[in-house]
């Protein structure tokens, strides 16, 4: 596709690589290159604005750490789609990102019975080693991979199926079950992408993750399912509203 009106200024002390980025990150904020649009080749950027491939290179490396666009391999370099906000609540992310009116979309990596690891056990309250059932899914949005979500759940409470899983919230499932989940302990933080990671997701090796860990409880006060999540930083960020005591 034809990409915004790019001029650098060779005399100016700021980077040529930077002023080219500059510029298509402003075109992206005014919507002159909307979500999904293809930006033209390293080689073809390069001739048309006279500048080296290298410098070209740096510039697009730029935009893709700021979370702006995405390159994929034999599919081209695009606008990434916004950013997902979420509010920190006692909600499933596929639940929160059809209230945004985004298409939430699971790939099921796993689901089987498995001895539960000791870490995971004590979250739960269950004997180490106790069989549990394990899951991991790939979460996307309007079709980009956005999060890994791990989880294990006693086998005693709830049954869980792929195609239950590929249509649903893990969440929606437990109230189907008849579970009502009444609260959870949950910690955020960060971390780099494993590169196995990294490939799932879309992002370089080392590309900076959100973390969350979470486990819920009934209106028994009996844990249900302990979490662990990783969300793409470029993607997803988390919202607190916070008031005065």
């Amino acid at each position: 596709m034809s990409g915004p009106e790019i001029a650098v200024d060779r005399s100016s002390p700021v980077p040529l690589y930077f002023q080219v980025a500059e510029q298509f990150a402003a075109a992206i904020q005014r919507g002159d290159l909307a979500p999904g649009d293809r930006l033209d080749s390293e080689l073809r950027l390069a001739d048309q604005l006279g500048l080296s491939r290298p410098t070209v290179r740096h510039a697009i490396q730029h935009l893709v750490d700021k979370g702006l666009i995405v390159r994929r391999r034999g599919v081209g370099t695009h606008v990434v789609r916004g950013e997902v906000r979420r509010s920190v609540e006692l909600t499933s992310l596929h639940d929160d990102l059809l209230r945004a009116g985004q298409r939430p979309s699971t790939s099921v990596l796993e689901l089987a019975t498995v001895p539960c690891p000791p870490e995971v056990a004590a979250a739960l309250g269950v004997p180490a080693d106790s069989e549990v059932q394990h899951l991991r899914r790939l979460r996307f949005a309007d079709g980009e991979p956005l999060a890994v979500m791990e989880n294990w759940l006693p086998i005693d409470r709830v049954r869980l199926t792929i195609d239950a899983l590929q249509g649903n919230g893990l969440y929606g499932i437990l109230r189907a079950g008849g579970i009502r989940i009444r609260g959870a302990q949950q910690r955020i933080g960060a971390r780099a992408a494993t590169g196995a990671e990294a490939q799932m997701l879309g992002e370089r090796r080392g590309a900076p993750m959100l973390t969350m860990t979470r486990t819920a409880y009934d209106d028994q006060g009996h844990y249900v399912e302990h979490g662990a999540h990783i969300y793409r930083a470029t993607r997803y960020s988390l919202e607190v509203t916070v008031a005065e005591r």
